[in-house]
This record gives structure tokens, sequence and C-alpha cells, in this order.
């Protein structure tokens, strides 16, 4: 790999930003592909970005089959994706957290907890994780939120969660899930209101949060919140 392809990729990685290096096996070489840009010496066609894009989009990395109807100027590519891991926000160390945040890191997901009470968001309660005790709002705004984070607030706590909600509905993430009953929705929408939220912005917003399994306890809360955020990353029906 060349220097400025890799000083690229090491970027792309420290910014978690997607990217797929694409070499021809035939030649050796090669053209890093991400989201805004690309870097190389391998000229990509328009169908074969596309196709690559799809691979990064999906993390699926491979071989790209080359294109039956371009004969003789067919050549075979291998694409390797470099995606940074999901990442899942709890704001509220609270005891349904307890149960998501080793569900989440078991499949995969960088596991953020964001509570300014130290009490609750301590390494005895979340080992492993990264722990933030900065108001939720600050909290956020520090993580950069991208299009591959998920933020879940579960307080109950309108000081905790209101903060974290405003600065999540106006960012890129994939998943935006809130705690409470309709009740306490409403009563949560009606805030979000008087502070210039969109009605397309609050209805970004899963609440009651989680598929409804009928889950009771604060285990099989977390199992359908989890099961709700795969949904929606995966493109399923949530």
């Amino acid at each position: 790999m060349k220097r400025h392809i890799l000083d690229a990729l090491l970027a792309a990685k420290a910014a978690r930003t997607p990217a797929a290096l694409v070499t021809d096996t035939a030649t050796g070489a090669q053209m890093l592909v991400t989201p805004d840009a690309d870097e190389g010496d391998l000229a990509l066609t328009p169908d074969e970005r596309i196709a690559v894009r799809a691979r990064m989009n999906g993390d699926a990395g491979g071989v790209l089959e080359p294109d039956p109807e371009a004969g003789a100027d067919a050549r075979p590519l291998f694409v390797d994706v470099h995606a940074p891991p999901p990442r899942l926000v709890v704001v509220g160390a609270v005891h349904i957290a307890q149960h998501l945040v080793p569900m989440a890191v078991m499949t995969g997901y960088d596991v953020v907890v964001v509570d300014p009470r130290e009490a609750f968001a301590s390494p005895e309660r979340f080992g492993g994780v990264t722990l933030t005790h900065d108001w939720p709002d600050e909290a956020l705004e520090a993580l950069k939120l991208d299009d591959r984070t998920a933020v879940v607030t579960l307080t109950h706590d309108p000081k905790l969660d209101d903060p974290a909600l405003h600065i999540a509905l106006r960012s890129p993430v994939f998943y935006v899930g809130a705690l409470g009953s309709r009740k306490t929705h409403g009563k949560r929408v009606e805030r979000l209101e008087r502070h210039g939220f969109s009605d397309a912005e609050i209805g970004r917003i899963h609440a009651p949060v989680g598929l409804n399994i009928g889950a009771r306890s604060p285990a099989e809360i977390a199992l359908s919140i989890l099961a709700q955020v795969t949904a929606v990353r995966r493109g399923a029906t949530p």
C-alpha cells in the first residue's frame, strides 16, 4: 500500500469514517474509497464505484465480481472494508442500561454511557465501556455523532434526557430512542416543540423505546431496545 493511501486510511479511521480499499488483483493498483472522496491510482468505473459503496455501506468486503458486459475489460477487484464499529450512546446509567450495555457489547457495539451522576455511571456497574460524567448535551457534542451511532435516553428525567435529544435529533445518528410511556412522550413532544423542533425531527424518536414484545423486566426491555436498534440499522421494519 502506498504511503498516501495509508495516510488517508488512518485519517478515515481516526474520524470514524467508513472506507473501502479496492485492489485490482491483477495489477496491484489500489483506490481508497470513502463517502466523500477517493484516494489512489486505480480508476474505477461509475458502476464499480456504486458497487464498492454498496459493499462499504453493508460492511461486506470480498471479491467484486466483474461485470459480464465488460467483456475483455472485466477485471478482478477485491474490496477490503474498513468501517468503524457501530456505536451506542446510552444516556442514563440506570438498571435497564446495566442489561443493555453488555448485550450491545456482545453484538459488536462500541458503547458509551453518559450520566453526570458518578455513583450511577461507575466502573463497578459498567466495566469495560466508555463512561462520561459530562452533562448529556456536552457529552454528545464531544462525541461527534455520526450515521453509525445510535442514541438511547433512559433516565426518565427531562433535565438529562432532553439535552441529549436536542443534540441527537439534529445529528446524522441512525437511531434515537427514548424511554417512557406514551403520556411521558406526549409531554416530551410538547417541550421539544417549544424549543423549535419540527414534526420531522421529533418523528425520528422511537418512543416508547423498543420493539413491542411485551417486555416487562429491565432485561426484557433492554432486549427490545437492542432488537429495535438492530432492525433500524439493518433496514428491517422496526
